[in-house]
């Protein structure tokens, strides 16, 4: 290891140094790395943003938000020559009041929109002799307020939650210009700090503020409190997150409280208590010191669209993780794993995801690797596969959005490109190059170099592969060897890399002695519940995916044998409150035909808000009964998150129209 980080810093101090990639690499290489983003109408190329401020007011009764922004930002005028004579920002759906340039009334415009990326804010900024402050950067406070139109957020009223109104925010991809006036791109990092004044608790992507514990500070009038956040870590708009509601906590770890209503906050506490520390200190281990502070989650309400938004230091969960038997934990992993990839180390456009999701995706099968045993690791990469081979063969246009590379461009919308590939497709290719350097001893002192080398930046596919030649250079060979246009260029499934599928081989006896007894129609009577008994959820999802996925039985013509199974499963599937199986176990019913439990499955779709079950159980709905699919979502629509909202209602899109 000390070798080769010295043969790299040999390599920098000598000018006539310069590693080539395959020519088929060398001929895509963007003439600027990183890579413009596409996806922002900002000239976030013009300028460092220092520092930014938000002062916020949550109106509950009006269900809005406004408030300011204050930037302290420097011109680039070494790369520009002059300083620019404008700064333009991305807006969406915002009302614009006011723009003062260091102290001063500012002209601006807000230019007409451009789907999907907004309206561009047009700010003059030509005066060569305005004050700055010490450091050199002026100030930018730009007064606003959001619409009805708002896509940033979501309002709850008490009759949707436990008996206050809720607001919460989700900003990724590109929702941030939707809450306030921004560079909305992650190739644009600052610190910020937050006040939010709300007359109910409040939660933000950052540490409370030393004034946030004084009452006084706090009190601001009538039933308003004032609460402050400070994140010193310089995080693009994105990654900003907010929550207003009846919440309440409890610590779960010694640097990590819950957060959530009151009726949730016992199963809770005890889903999380003691797992979280744990999986922060593998992943420690596996990359540097966390750098954060505190890690804590919210759990959020039923609609939230995500199964988690690695907001820095307060995670948004899915209230689906709580499953009452710590089986869905994992994905705090990955979210934990978002603390150095995305969030410490940020793709710099959405063309770009897999560097955000693929990473972390690695980082969280590392982890859960290190406190399950290996095997584990190889278990969910199994699952992982299975859910890549679904998504694709789910996409209206796998043909585009299957490419681990996107090509967004300036009218792509990153949220219709959202699907499994950045993150299976992106891990395999990372566990394919672990493999193909021998391993993870071999592997794991580049994991922390290039963490480490890109720490609080944001960069494009091309640096990721520049730096992983320049570490392997001894390897060259191997690396040269990876079929790269397959693993970054072309649609469809990547080379399967070889798991350990010593976690699966039982459950793949017992789903083939099932197809066996399904073809013949015989032996079902040798089946009984101890045949799953002693596997863990983890195990008994990839039983039933297999059951599915595999395509060796047509389940609409064997109905009878469907019903068989999940009777003899009754407790493990049927009586499950993991929506993982419940999910499954519509699926198996579904394409089973067992016609009672369609009705069943619209009813639980208006329970549920997280895109992996909402989008997929309308798209198994419309397959059987396209009138009850569409008489639900018509039912259940305005409780879903505007995201999840948009894309079932593009889902369900008659084909002939």
């Amino acid at each position: 290891m000390l070798k080769r980080l010295q043969r790299l810093v040999t390599r920098k101090e000598n000018r006539r140094y310069a590693m080539t990639l395959p020519p088929l690499l060398e001929a895509r290489r963007p003439a600027h790395s990183p890579e413009k983003d596409p996806s922002t109408l900002s000239n976030y190329d013009a300028f460092h943003v220092d520092h930014t401020a938000l002062d916020l007011h949550v109106l509950f009764d009006q269900r809005k938000i406004k408030g300011s922004v204050l930037f302290k930002l420097r011109a680039k005028e070494q790369q520009q020559k002059q300083r620019p004579q404008q700064i333009h920002l991305d807006t969406s759906h915002l009302d614009i009041h006011a723009v003062q340039l260091n102290g001063q009334s500012c002209s601006f415009e807000l230019k007409p929109r451009q789907e999907p990326l907004g309206s561009q804010l047009v700010l003059e900024y030509s005066a060569t002799n305005s004050p700055q402050d010490s450091a050199g950067a002026d100030s930018v406070k730009i007064d606003f307020s959001i619409t009805e139109q708002c896509t940033a957020l979501q309002w709850l009223s008490g009759k949707q939650t436990s008996g206050q109104p809720y607001v919460f925010s989700q900003l990724e991809a590109i929702h941030a210009r939707s809450l306030f006036p921004c560079f909305d791109t992650p190739s644009i990092k600052s610190a910020f700090s937050a006040q939010i004044t709300s007359p109910l608790p409040v939660v933000f992507s950052g540490r409370k503020a030393a004034a946030a514990a004084d009452p006084d500070e706090k009190a601001v009038e009538g039933k308003q409190r004032r609460y402050r956040f400070e994140q010193p870590v310089p995080i693009p708009s994105y990654l900003v997150g907010l929550a207003s509601g009846d919440l309440v906590s409890a610590a779960i770890g010694p640097r990590s409280s819950v957060y959530t209503e009151p009726f949730r906050l016992a199963a809770a506490q005890w889903e999380f208590q003691g797992d979280v520390e744990k999986f922060m200190q593998a992943a420690e281990h596996i990359v540097f010191p966390y750098e954060w502070g505190t890690y804590d989650i919210l759990i959020n309400v039923d609609s939230y669209p995500y199964g988690g938004m690695e907001s820095p230091n307060m995670t948004f969960a899915t209230p689906t993780l709580i499953a009452h038997d710590k089986s869905n934990i994992d994905v705090i992993a990955h979210e934990l794993a978002h603390s150095w990839s995305g969030n410490l180390v940020t793709n710099c456009s959405w063309n770009h995801f897999w560097l955000n999701e693929g990473w972390t995706v690695y980082l969280e099968r590392r982890i859960t690797g290190a406190i399950h045993g290996e095997p584990t690791r190889h278990l969910s990469a199994l699952i992982g596969w299975n859910d890549l081979t679904e998504s694709i063969a789910a996409m209206s246009d796998p043909g585009r959005f299957s490419k681990l590379l996107q090509d967004l461009g300036s009218h792509g919308d990153p949220d219709e490109a959202f699907s499994s590939v950045p993150y299976e497709k992106g891990f395999n290719l990372l566990f394919h190059l672990e493999q193909a350097v021998g391993g993870k001893d071999q592997f794991d002192p580049f994991v922390k170099h290039y963490f480490k080398k890109f720490a609080r930046q944001s960069l494009d596919t091309f640096q990721f592969l520049d730096t992983l030649y320049e570490f392997f250079e001894d390897r060259r060979d191997v690396l040269d060897g990876v079929d790269w246009e397959t693993w970054l260029y072309k649609p469809g499934l990547p080379p399967k890399p070889q798991f350990d599928t010593s976690l699966a081989d039982d459950v793949y006896a017992v789903a083939e002695r099932w197809f066996v007894a399904t073809s013949r129609d015989s032996g079902f009577d040798e089946f009984s519940p101890n045949d799953l008994a002693h596997v863990s959820t983890t195990q008994l999802v990839l039983f039933l995916d297999t059951l599915v996925q595999a395509q060796r039985v047509d389940w609409s013509k064997h109905t009878d044998a469907a019903v068989k199974l999940l009777d003899v499963y009754r407790e493990r599937v049927g009586a499950s409150q993991n929506a993982e199986i419940v999910f499954r176990k519509f699926r198996l019913q579904v394409e089973a035909r067992i016609e009672q439990s369609y009705e069943q499955l619209a009813q639980w779709l208006g329970t549920v808000g997280r895109m992996k079950f909402v989008r997929p159980g309308y798209r198994l709905l419309n397959k059987v009964d396209r009138p009850l699919a569409l008489r639900t979502f018509e039912k259940f629509k305005d409780t879903y998150h505007p995201i999840c909202k948009a894309l079932v209602k593009q889902d369900l899109k008659d084909p002939s129209t």
